[in-house]
């Protein structure tokens, strides 16, 4: 949807239309720089229906004669409720004459949340309801993951010289023979309630890494006020298993909860920081090696935690939602 101050939306159409009373289509568009066919299907609605004809419409068709009757779905909403597949209720409309494909049969489940079988009572009724996973408190829940990012060589990377450069080629003659050079992980976690986020750089994914960032990453929460840590969230990585990681979560925290297999969702604020990560610091800046884009990685960590507005903190940063700031920096808008 544009905004309510674009070039051609609701206000910008009824100014054209009401040039439209007095000049001919034809220069009106040509102004605009829209097709006559634009604006004299515009000046249609306008004359028609006033200004709310000049708002924006679905493009959903108003009929569609290939549309599943109302009544079939019914009686496949029905034959779902006892418990039958979508190839098994296919076929018995088959049987009866009404010729529904299982991929339709499958959309249709889907559209009313009868597409799990386990999510259903005896009675055939959806036995869950959709949810947000809410902190009530800082350290309610403090979510953690790691991110594998290629490392840049010294002298920048293709993303700085270009794909076919000689710094490219030669690159991609060391990997054939066998001579990577290797990942960056950034273990990150995040304070559910504040968004307050804490990154560090490492060569491996190991357990023993990914205690002593917990730990870092628990002084770092200590100094701007979450003392109280409840919920430690991760997903199911080999580090995250490990019996000695889990003995160091239950030293300061009550619970660590692992997120059902395959659902990243579940550990979604980590998730969503580490794509705003990605696009505003990792792939936004050409960086000339490693060492420098940690350096930025600091530097844009203060910038996200103290100044960056957030959405889920009501527009502000999420060190706004804290007791305590351990930074004095100013804002730059350089």
């Amino acid at each position: 949807m544009p905004h309510g101050s674009a070039a051609l939306s609701f206000e910008g159409r009824r100014r054209l239309v009401r040039r439209c009373q007095h000049r001919p289509i034809a220069h009106v568009a040509a102004e605009a720089a829209v097709s006559r066919q634009c604006l004299s299907k515009w000046y249609a609605r306008w004359r028609r229906h006033g200004d709310a004809g000049l708002h924006d419409r679905t493009s959903r068709p108003e009929h569609s004669p290939t549309a599943t009757p109302k009544a079939v779905i019914e009686q496949i909403i029905e034959l779902r409720k006892r418990k039958w597949s979508a190839r098994r209720i296919h076929l018995e409309l088959a049987q009866e004459g009404t010729d529904v494909a299982v991929c339709t049969i499958s959309r249709i489940l889907v559209r009313h949340g009868l597409n799990r079988l386990r999510h259903l009572d005896v009675d055939g009724e959806p036995l869950r309801a959709p949810g947000k996973i809410i902190a009530r408190y800082p350290g309610h829940m403090t979510h953690l993951d790691v991110k594998k990012v290629g490392r840049i060589p010294d002298g920048g990377g293709w993303r700085a010289h270009g794909k076919h450069s000689p710094q490219a080629k030669a690159s991609d003659r060391a990997r054939k023979k066998g001579q990577r050079i290797g990942y960056t992980y950034l273990h990150s976690a995040v304070d559910g309630f504040s968004r307050l986020a804490y990154t560090e750089a490492h060569d491996d994914e190991k357990a023993a890494t990914a205690i002593g960032f917990m730990f870092r990453a628990r002084v770092f929460f200590t100094a701007h006020g979450i003392t109280r840590f409840t919920r430690i969230v991760t997903d199911n990585g080999a580090c995250y298993r490990a019996h000695d990681f889990t003995r160091a979560v239950h030293s300061f925290a009550a619970k660590h909860q692992r997120t059902k297999p395959f659902t990243p969702k579940h550990n979604g604020k980590v998730e969503r920081y580490q794509q705003t990560l990605a696009r505003e610091l990792l792939y936004a800046a050409v960086f000339e090696s490693e060492q420098h884009r940690r350096d930025r990685l600091r530097v844009w960590q203060v910038h996200y935690n103290y100044h960056r507005p957030h959405t889920a903190a009501g527009d502000q940063p999420p060190a706004s939602r804290l007791p305590a700031r351990v930074t004095n920096l100013m804002r730059s808008n350089s």
